[in-house]
């Protein structure tokens, strides 16, 4: 049975993120945290009844708006106010801590409670979601897999060729030097031959003269 969902809010960077989740470790992955940003006091359950309709309308997916601001959560969100203007200086604890936990009460009543209809319809509506996000994931991995398959199918190419001329080279260097040897052999015997013959003439040369 899907689970009712609730609204998680927390601010990273430069917005502010909020979420229908049913549970707390279910916002933290779909927001990537690395973290338990709950146990670090940057995260809550949102009791907004803005923000809660906002997000149970569209369940498992991720809401902005610019850090430290009030305004409504969006698919896509602008930069804080502050950075549009062109202002150098990055939002810092002071402004998260804020966007969390200091805003001022607006007096708005708490949220009513859904009916178990809506709050199966948005559970379901967050699991549609969960699974649309996984195989999206699962897409990224298996491209980036498929990526590297082909750099070290290339890598492997190239080294095979590369292999195939240091061997290549190598029999041949291994030629010239087997030639070089018979050359240089065969050399030393004409030398040795001539160095007989050449004895013997000048032998007979001083025959002749005497």
């Amino acid at each position: 049975m899907a689970r009712k969902l609730k609204t998680f809010e927390t601010s990273l960077g430069f917005f502010d993120l909020a979420i229908a989740a049913p549970s707390m470790k279910a916002a933290l992955e779909a927001w990537g945290a690395d973290s338990n940003l709950f146990h670090q006091g940057v995260a809550r359950e949102s009791t907004d009844p803005d923000v809660v309709a906002a997000t149970l309308a569209k369940p498992g997916v991720i809401l902005k708006r610019p850090v430290g601001s009030s305004g409504p959560f969006r698919e896509e969100a602008e930069l804080p106010a502050s950075l549009a203007r062109g202002d150098s200086g990055l939002p810092g604890k002071g402004a998260s801590s804020k966007a969390g936990k200091g805003r001022p009460k607006t007096g708005k009543p708490p949220p009513r409670a859904t009916d178990d209809k809506a709050a199966r319809k948005a559970a379901l509506a967050f699991e549609r979601e969960q699974t649309r996000r996984e195989r999206a994931r699962q897409k990224e991995e298996a491209a980036r897999e498929e990526a590297r398959e082909r750099r070290e199918q290339a890598v492997a190419r190239a080294q095979a060729a590369l292999d195939a001329a240091e061997r290549e080279h190598d029999k041949r260097v291994a030629a010239i030097d087997a030639e070089r040897e018979a050359l240089e052999a065969k050399a030393q015997a004409e030398e040795t031959r001539w160095m007989k013959q050449r004895a013997a003439l000048q032998q007979a040369l001083r025959l002749a003269r005497e």
